[in-house]
């Protein structure tokens, strides 16, 4: 059985965020999902953030075929997650090169090249400006 982790915010649910999560399924048979606490969250987005809490989000990770696993850590990084859980591939998206991703040293690292278009933080600037 192959093992394929990923990680992140994934605050509000988008396209971008199903198409990683697709092509996670498509490595290996059993995904796991690292997802940032709401304390990580604010700390990295900023005080607005996160839109949905770490409860909600995992929830709504849970329920996607493509997912497996949901675990919610509080850390800086997923380091100490990723030495639990010792995937066999860890998946970053196109803004990350394998020499930067958290767990190089762990397993192997496949970066996803994702479109640009698609993100929370562009999705809340569009919500904010048609106030």
């Amino acid at each position: 059985m192959t093992t394929v982790f990923t990680n992140g915010c994934f605050d509000v649910l988008h396209r971008g965020h199903l198409e990683l999560l697709e092509y996670c399924r498509g490595l290996g048979d059993y995904v796991v999902v690292g997802l940032n606490s709401d304390k990580s969250v604010k700390e990295n987005k900023g005080p607005t953030r996160p839109i949905f809490t770490a409860d909600d989000r995992k929830f709504f990770l849970e329920s996607l075929i493509f997912v497996d696993k949901v675990y919610i850590f509080d850390e800086a990084t997923p380091y100490s997650l990723i030495e639990r859980i010792n995937p066999d591939i860890i998946v970053k998206g196109g803004d990350y090169s394998v020499e930067t991703v958290v767990g190089n040293d762990i397993s192997t690292v496949k970066i996803f090249k994702y479109d640009d278009n698609y993100s929370t933080t562009k999705i809340i600037q569009n919500i904010t400006d048609r106030r």
